[in-house]
């Protein structure tokens, strides 16, 4: 399954296509470095075992996890979406948890931000999900830019316990 997603650009002055694909074994040395990023841009820690257990599962689609990546013209990871598939207490349907999104700093403003969401939505449609979600901080607003034309802001604050 390999997706092409036509982008028009995602509001940052680039313009072009990005293919999407199911995240692969053979991924798991570059997955890590974006990962990598990504915990680093959050400013938080995750220890080692948990990332290699995120990666088990991601591939394995364990647990309603399911990886995408977006590649560039060698297939070499350049961003990347891990989703949590889940049953809700509101709908008989699944909804769809967009929980890390992440793109290479070289390719931010090309469109590989919006390629991964449009895949994440047709990805959430096949599987039959009424609802795809996510969160981001208040101080991202390079990434708010494009979320707030492709998903909608809701009033809804997070609260939490834990991790």
């Amino acid at each position: 399954m390999r997706m092409a997603a036509q982008v028009k650009g995602d509001g940052m002055g680039k313009t072009g296509e990005t293919a999407v694909r199911p995240l692969a074994a053979r991924d798991a040395a570059r997955w890590r470095d974006l990962f990598d990023g990504y915990i680093k841009f959050y400013e938080a820690e995750v220890p080692d075992e948990v990332i290699t257990l995120t990666f088990e599962r991601l591939l394995a689609g364990a647990d309603g996890m399911a990886g995408l990546v977006a590649v560039d013209s060698d297939d070499t990871p350049i961003g990347l979406v891990n989703l949590v598939f889940h049953r809700s207490t509101w709908s008989p349907t699944w909804y769809c948890y967009l929980e890390d999104l992440y793109a290479d700093p070289a390719v931010r403003g090309t469109g590989v931000g919006r390629a991964l969401i449009e895949a994440t939505y047709a990805l959430a449609d096949s599987r039959g999900a009424s609802r795809t979600y996510w969160a981001t901080q208040q101080k991202n607003a390079t990434a708010r830019r494009l979320y707030d034309r492709i998903g909608e802001l809701t009033d809804f604050l997070q609260y939490r316990r834990g991790e």
